[in-house]
């Protein structure tokens, strides 16, 4: 095989990725690590870190066309998949289809880890629409409000609509 028909590579460090402190309910941040704006793979996926602070959550919510890949590896928790609720602890995973309504509940008072994987991807881009741009190692700002336009940005990017979000 030749160097052209390998394909990109990238190796992303802690702190590397594009991060952004997240409003109500789930609090604590999203890194970016992999998407189109570090490496050639167009809208093909998205991968990266989310924190969930304690005592908050990952509100339901479904993506229309998107698949997804949890892996939690640090924390413990719930995560509800069509009104199902499951037990997180390191080393779960849980692969949501289209359509699949699902929620993450840190019912702890510790972080909540995860990596995520969305095929095709563009949940960076609403990361970058709702949060507020972090540094590593910067002190959580006190919590705030998602945008008021909230539901146009989801439309815009990767969710489908769920009757009476929180």
């Amino acid at each position: 095989m030749t160097d052209r028909e390998r394909g990109p590579a990238v190796v992303v460090q802690p702190g590397e990725g594009d991060s952004f402190w997240q409003p109500v309910p789930a609090n604590g941040y999203a890194e970016v690590q992999v998407s189109k704006r570090n490496v050639a793979v167009g809208d093909r996926f998205a991968s990266g870190v989310q924190v969930i602070a304690p005592m908050s959550h990952i509100r339901e919510h479904l993506h229309d066309v998107n698949e997804e890949i949890l892996f939690f590896f640090e924390g413990t928790g719930q995560v509800l998949v069509n009104g199902e609720a499951h037990p997180v602890v390191p080393g779960t995973v849980a692969y949501v289809g289209p359509g699949n309504r699902h929620k993450i509940v840190n019912d702890t008072d510790q972080d909540l880890k995860m990596m995520w994987v969305l095929m095709p991807g563009g949940l960076e881009d609403f990361f970058q629409a709702i949060g507020r741009p972090r540094e590593a190692g910067q002190p959580a700002p006190e919590p705030f409000p998602r945008p008021d336009d909230v539901e146009r940005i989801e439309r815009e990017t990767v969710f489908g609509s769920v009757a009476g979000d929180d």
